[in-house]
């Protein structure tokens, strides 16, 4: 069975809100997405800590680190730039192009 590309309604740089998990109801911006596993990473979301080695030929310091772990894109959604309320995406062609716009509010989600 030969394995699809995902494709995921949230791209880098998208404001979204977690709708689950134990950060429900946090809001911010996607830094990373991983299409693959269908996971994208949110600053401030699920955050971790993880033991650091140190590397004193990278002048990387060791100890105790906080960061963020991904989180599976069907517990985010988009919140719309222009209403500011979370909604679900529609894919439309404008102008012989397709683009993301708000369920609610019909604006346009790329700028």
């Amino acid at each position: 069975m030969a394995d699809k590309k995902k494709q995921l309604q949230v791209k880098t740089g998208d404001r979204v809100m977690v709708i689950a998990g134990k950060d429900k109801g946090k809001t911010g911006n996607v830094t990373k997405t991983i299409p693959a596993e269908s996971k994208v990473v949110v600053e401030g979301a699920n955050m971790i800590t993880k033991a650091q080695r140190p590397n004193p030929m990278a002048g990387v310091q060791g100890g105790l680190i906080k960061m963020e772990a991904p989180v599976d894109s069907s517990n985010v959604m988009i919140v719309c730039p222009s209403c500011e309320k979370v909604t679900r995406v529609k894919i439309e062609v404008r102008d012989d192009k397709k683009v993301r716009v708000c369920k609610k509010c019909g604006e346009k989600l790329d700028v």
